[in-house]
């Protein structure tokens, strides 16, 4: 039985991860700082560590005594607001944090398939293509957008230097079940939550801004095809779809007229994914259909309502 660790394992693409990591029967270690993953999302299978990845040393002595074979880093500061407003704390966890993990990957010969952002890293600029392949410059519009950039350039990095495997996933807007509409960002359960509320949606901007929206399961599967696949790749995963805010809100059945605030800073007119590598490396594709991803995540929040905050009995928490 192969061991694996996954960081930033009890928020909402974590937890997804490591539970089909457990129904393959892996021996699944989860390292998170609970500040917004949630510990009841993590599978009673697997090991969850209550530990920062910006504590180094702590996370190196770990990863030296479980040994994994993968280490799954996806543990981010991933809200681009938050970004803006303290870019020296998104800088000390999404660099310094990813460079905690590569030096404990390098300790022990683990590969690192690291979570990196696609529309974020890319930016806007004139000439640039939509659906993005991974050939294009990448220009962030964001602290958020450049620290990931920053932590792939670091993945490179150590491998140039000192052989660590790791492979780059560039993820498009991720959507599905245990995404929170009040702790990590995610439109698609926000629209869901005021839904819920019988409240109005904020929409900032004109609302026809696209995004490329997949499925959380989708995700998941990219990240078992790069544990498989060859090092040293960055490959998109998305649906190569653009689809526009107000496109989201009729697909979620919104029936309530949204609010229109100003566009924010850093935020993208068009991002959309060209997924044509995932296919051609990995034969993989996103299957989730938009419509029916939505409707199973309306439902997911509304049954997160009645959900209890307290992790039920099983694994080890240290």
């Amino acid at each position: 039985m192969s061991t694996v660790l996954v960081t930033g394992g009890a928020g909402f693409i974590g937890s997804n991860l490591a539970d089909h990591l457990v129904a393959e029967r892996r021996r699944v270690h989860v390292v998170d700082n609970l500040s917004t993953g949630r510990a009841i999302q993590v599978p009673a299978e697997a090991d969850l560590h209550e530990l920062d990845i910006r504590r180094s040393a702590d996370l190196s002595s770990l990863v030296r005594a479980i040994r994994p074979l993968t280490i799954f880093h996806l543990a981010a500061q991933a809200d681009v607001r938050r970004a803006l407003e303290e870019p020296a704390y998104d800088a000390e966890v999404n660099v310094l944090g990813t460079i905690a993990v590569l030096e404990a990957a390098r300790a022990v010969g683990a590969r690192v398939v690291f979570a990196s952002t696609g529309g974020a890293g890319y930016g806007e600029y004139p000439g640039l293509v939509v659906p993005t392949p991974e050939t294009a410059d990448t220009r962030p519009l964001s602290h958020y957008g450049m620290s990931k950039m920053a932590g792939e350039g670091y993945c490179r990095l150590y491998g140039r230097l000192y052989g660590v495997e790791s492979v780059i996933l560039r993820l498009g807007n991720v959507y599905g079940p245990r995404q929170d509409p009040h702790g990590e960002a995610g439109v698609v359960a926000i629209f869901c939550g005021r839904m819920l509320d019988g409240e109005r949606c904020t929409v900032f901007g004109d609302g026809l801004q696209t995004r490329d929206y997949v499925y959380v399961g989708d995700v998941v599967n990219a990240f078992l095809a790069a544990e498989r696949g060859p090092a040293g790749e960055t490959v998109n995963v998305g649906c190569g779809r653009e689809v526009t805010v107000l496109d989201l809100l009729e697909g979620l059945g919104n029936e309530i007229a949204p609010h229109f605030a100003p566009a924010r800073a850093g935020e993208l007119q068009r991002s959309a994914l060209d997924p044509g590598k995932a296919q051609r490396l990995y034969g993989w594709k996103a299957e989730m259909p938009l419509e029916r991803g939505l409707a199973v995540t309306y439902a997911s929040v509304a049954a997160r309502r009645a959900q209890p905050a307290a992790r039920p009995p099983g694994a080890l928490v240290s």
